[in-house]
């Protein structure tokens, strides 16, 4: 289960969230494909940039606290991060601006990598990977827009569903399986996985974006905007998977944007309103909008 998009697109152009996916993806270019024949020169690399927590914790090698969220292990590694920053960043990026928005990344990256360091001081592998920094923009997502909704991909043994969720039970669930896994694992890596990392980053997004939050309101910014990004919603539906959105009735039809839907507006993603609904003459009624609900409720 992963997602795979959001519904929410940004107001403005996410500069910053785009030319940090190109970033990752340079870089990972320029050394990965030379070095991946060459295990030895691949790890004297990583021995250079990443991050490794007994230097690290010895004030050794500082930078790669930093360069380390730049680096990654394999390209599913890299796809897997970057579909994740293309899904949350944007909208975090519209709420901060590009300038804090990159600040806010950088140090949720920084403060996973101490996270990490923190829960294996002595250990002599090396970290790499966006996922700490990703998880920051993740717990920024789940406290500033907890009821945006997100379209996840669920394998069911020979069968695929897309599924349309509230971004609090995704994030919840992903932030669950890092404490779970990483206490699994003790204080290493199982599997080459840093789940503290993760699970440091997701929490260090929440504290620093609790003020713009509560500067913002705090529950009644949920009220406000119904806990989702405040602009206008899109609404995919999917075609030849049989999916569902499970807070909705009636299943979701076409992979393709409904060319004959209108857009949702952010808070009031709250039903679906089609042309076919749209009054014409003779006709003076709007259709009748649902209920609101809770800004944590399912569905909108």
């Amino acid at each position: 289960m992963f997602p795979i998009r959001d519904h929410n697109p940004s107001d403005n152009t996410p500069f910053v969230t785009w030319g940090l996916i190109a970033a990752n993806v340079i870089v990972f270019l320029l050394y990965f494909p030379q070095l991946a024949s060459s295990p030895p020169q691949l790890m004297a690399f990583y021995n250079e940039w990443a991050l490794i927590p007994a230097n690290a914790a010895q004030g050794i090698d500082s930078h790669t606290l930093v360069t380390s969220m730049f680096l990654h292990g394999g390209w599913l590694h890299l796809i897997m991060n970057m579909l994740f920053l293309y899904i949350f960043g944007d909208n975090i990026e519209d709420l901060l601006g590009h300038i804090g928005y990159l600040i806010f990344y950088l140090a949720g990256g920084v403060a996973a990598a101490f996270v990490q360091m923190i829960s294996d001081p002595s250990s002599a592998v090396p970290v790499v990977g966006a996922s700490g920094a990703i998880a920051g923009v993740m717990g920024g997502y789940l406290l500033m827009f907890p009821r945006a909704r997100v379209d996840i991909l669920v394998f069911l043994v020979v069968f695929i569903r897309i599924f349309t969720l509230p971004a609090w039970i995704i994030l919840a669930i992903w932030f669950a399986l890092q404490l779970v896994n990483g206490a699994a694992a003790g204080t290493g890596g199982e599997g080459g996985v840093a789940y503290w990392a993760h699970a440091g980053g997701f929490v260090a997004g929440v504290i620093l974006l609790l003020p713009a939050w509560l500067k913002r309101g705090g529950p009644d910014f949920w009220t406000q905007t119904h806990g989702t990004p405040p602009h206008a919603e899109t609404r995919p539906t999917f075609r030849g998977v049989s999916p569902r959105d499970p807070f909705e009735d009636g299943p979701i039809r076409s992979l393709r944007e409904d060319r004959g839907a209108m857009p949702l507006r952010g808070a009031a993603g709250a039903g679906r309103l089609s042309a076919s609904r749209i009054p014409r003459s003779g006709r003076t009624t709007p259709p009748t909008p649902p209920p609101r609900r809770g800004p944590w409720s399912g569905g909108s």
